[in-house]
């Protein structure tokens, strides 16, 4: 490079002495910058004139090369299997090929040098030195990608209804009777308000409804109304613009009706709204249509609307706590869902289904459930519903020890001191019930006499045989 840049100096004519020279300075320095760059950065990189000499390559790929001064001779003479001259002569480049060099075999860009429509030269880099190093790159960047898929997946699952019939426990009359009617305006766009307890599944009737209608594949938002303070409610329901209010998201922010568009709201806890969110409400409702918080622009809104409460919405109207105008929007079609004391018919169901539930997030093993436990889990009136009865279950199962079948002394003491307790309700014959109490009798007997069979026949005044045969017969082991 020095002899490059002597000869040129001797061969500028006197009159330009000066400036030339200084020209070639200055041309001179933006080359040693360059090349003090291209060795810092630990690369391999070559660049080429026009007719393929080697102008400049980096430190590392000299070692490499283990050639100290490659510069003025062609780069086929100094690169094992090189293509630069090649995209030289067709100016195309060359991304992501292989090219072995010494043994390794690594991945190369080429890519021409074009001013004013001519090739003037070629800069070759090696972008894996080893293809190993790219097949390390590729799992990391494969193994981010699946991360990447799985936080997207649990971000949609906060814009889609995770339940549907099917997860609607119980075979009684009642909720059968609820679960079709559902089915039937599932199918249809009408608002519709789910009445009951709390703890009675009013959100998990309203994902199956959305699952179960021809928005499923649209998002499904849940707002509880009673959890957001009244005057948060409006900028989440409706969303902002940027300066809205201080400390507004640069950007602004969707609400909750927009990010619905095209599927369904639930407003969960209706009754608990303030009477001038209300309001702005009805009017979403009429004109379908919802403004930004500081907006000026109004957004055209395909939402179905599925409100819920446990509230009497019919007395809050009376009493002026709930707009009437309002309440007949979202009234279209009304469900009930009735309390679990009412539908003690599917408590051995739900107990079943919700034992299964919690013994496979505990990782616990739980065989079933006494019938004696049962019959006290159906004579207790349940005023926390379904919910409190999951709590139940679940306090059982923490306690089993080594039993692998919830007894009553697994239970609650409030459900153990019940008094109440019923066979009416089993729909069985008067026979079957004493047949159910005597081996109810027997197997609390035998718990007491840790399983001494002699002492438990002499506190139930049977012969040891009588006893026997009796276990036999109710399977008793």
């Amino acid at each position: 490079m020095e002899a490059y840049y002597k000869g040129l100096k001797k061969n500028i004519c006197d009159c330009d002495v000066k400036n030339n020279l200084d020209k070639v300075d200055e041309e001179k320095n933006y080359f040693d910058i360059l090349n003090t760059i291209l060795d810092t950065v630990n690369e391999w990189l070559v660049v080429t004139d026009d007719k393929g000499i080697i102008t400049m390559m980096s430190r590392a790929y000299k070692e490499f090369l283990k050639d100290p001064n490659p510069e003025g001779k062609h780069v086929t003479e100094v690169i094992e299997n090189t293509r630069l001259h090649k995209v030289l002569e067709t100016g195309v480049r060359e991304v992501g090929e292989i090219q072995e060099i010494k043994g390794n075999r690594m991945i190369a860009m080429r890519i021409p040098i074009i001013k004013d429509g001519k090739v003037i030269g070629a800069v070759g880099k090696g972008m894996f030195k080893d293809i190993s190093d790219f097949m390390t790159l590729s799992k990391k960047i494969n193994r981010l990608e699946k991360e990447l898929e799985y936080y997207k997946g649990e971000l949609n699952k906060e814009k889609t209804a995770k339940y549907s019939f099917e997860h609607i426990v119980g075979s009684g009359k009642k909720i059968t009777d609820i679960k079709k009617m559902a089915q039937k305006i599932a199918k249809t766009d009408s608002n519709v308000l789910i009445l009951g307890e709390s703890g009675t599944g009013k959100e998990l009737l309203a994902h199956s409804i959305h699952n179960a209608s021809n928005r499923r594949f649209g998002p499904f938002i849940r707002i509880n109304c009673a959890a957001i303070p009244s005057e948060l409610l409006e900028s989440e329901l409706f969303g902002y613009d940027e300066g809205a209010f201080t400390g507004a998201k640069k950007g602004g922010k969707k609400g909750k009706f927009e990010l619905a568009n095209g599927g369904t709201i639930l407003l969960d806890e209706i009754g608990d709204m303030s009477m001038h969110m209300q309001a702005k409400l009805l009017r979403v409702i009429q004109e379908k249509e919802v403004e930004r918080l500081g907006g000026n622009k109004r957004i055209s809104l395909d939402v179905r609307i599925i409100a819920s409460t446990n509230m009497d919405l019919e007395k809050l109207v009376k009493e002026k706590k709930f707009r009437e105008d309002l309440y007949y929007r979202l009234n279209v079609i009304t469900i009930k869902l009735p309390p679990l004391r009412e539908r003690k018919e599917d408590i051995e169901e739900l107990a079943n289904a919700l034992r299964i539930k919690v013994s496979n997030r505990l990782g616990i093993y739980v065989e079933g459930i006494s019938s004696e436990a049962l019959r006290y889990l159906k004579a207790y009136d349940w005023p926390g519903n379904i919910r409190e009865l999951e709590n139940v279950i679940e306090r059982a199962i923490n306690l089993l020890d080594s039993d692998l079948i919830i007894q009553p002394k697994h239970l609650p003491k409030r459900l153990r001191q019940n008094k109440k307790i019923s066979y009416l309700d089993t729909k069985k014959t008067l026979k079957d019930i004493i047949e159910e109490i005597e081996k109810n009798v027997i197997r609390e007997c035998l718990e007491k006499t840790n399983g001494n069979k002699n002492k438990a026949a002499k506190i139930l005044g049977l012969s040891r045989t009588g006893l026997y045969k009796k276990l036999e017969r109710y399977n008793i082991k």
